[in-house]
């Protein structure tokens, strides 16, 4: 009987070690940026309506806003139900609901929304929503939550520009970590920032503290993920031929 040669199976992966704060690899830990305790929005509630399909997302945000803010609740779903808004403190007078304007759904943008709502009064309580999916099922999320935001009489919200960030998010002047459909995309706790900047007294302070909670978890993948190149749009042959 002829001796075996080398055992060609590989030995099982040795399985990461975790950080119990926040939930990521050690090597990639985020506890020394993330605040202790969490930031407190006097004026907004935090809701995050999480797909499934991204809960289990190495590079999601939305596990480090619950991480980072108070007054934060998800609910994994693929839609926003009439059941996550049932308990909602009365004292909330204003949803509004973050996604870009279309032809058919205007939105306004943050700095209307700050001229549209009265932010010195006293009722002032605000609930922020938002989907927290890839693009394409962030789209099907929020028609599939049309019937629910019409009921809360909820105002959509889209970003303005920040000339601070050239090309409207970090991503743009750093490591680009997921494809985004078009320039300009931020990822959801980029987003919360960027409104929580708008409506919150302290907003300007709780957006770098988040924005540098993203910057750092950017800087610490960019060891470990080549960068994602967007690739450019190929026309299809049958209009390559007629340009020809």
């Amino acid at each position: 009987m002829a001796a075996e040669g080398p055992s060609s199976i590989s030995p099982p992966r040795q399985r990461r070690h975790m950080c119990d704060n926040c939930e990521r690899p050690i090597a990639v830990c985020l506890c020394h940026v993330i605040p202790i305790p969490p930031l407190t929005t006097t004026n907004t509630q935090l809701m995050i309506i999480h797909h499934p399909h991204e809960s289990n997302h190495k590079l999601n945000t939305a596990r480090l806003l619950t991480k980072s803010l108070r007054h934060v609740t998800t609910h994994l779903s693929r839609k926003l139900l009439p059941s996550h808004v049932a308990n909602q403190s009365p004292s909330l007078t204003t949803t509004i609901y973050l996604f870009p304007s279309s032809p058919g759904s205007p939105a306004l943008s943050l700095l209307e929304l700050k001229e549209s709502i009265d932010l010195q009064g006293k009722n002032r309580n605000l609930l922020l929503i938002v989907f927290d999916a890839t693009w394409k099922h962030a789209k099907e999320m929020v028609k599939a939550s049309e019937g629910v935001l019409e009921g809360l009489g909820a105002i959509r919200v889209c970003l303005d520009v920040n000339e601070d960030l050239q090309g409207g998010s970090i991503y743009d002047d750093e490591l680009v970590l997921r494809k985004e459909p078009y320039k300009g995309c931020v990822s959801t706790l980029e987003a919360v920032a960027r409104c929580l900047k708008v409506v919150e007294d302290e907003g300007e302070e709780i957006e770098r503290v988040l924005i540098g909670v993203l910057k750092e978890m950017v800087r610490l993948q960019a060891g470990f993920l080549k960068p994602v190149r967007p690739r450019p749009k190929l026309s299809k042959k049958g209009k390559q031929n007629e340009l020809q």
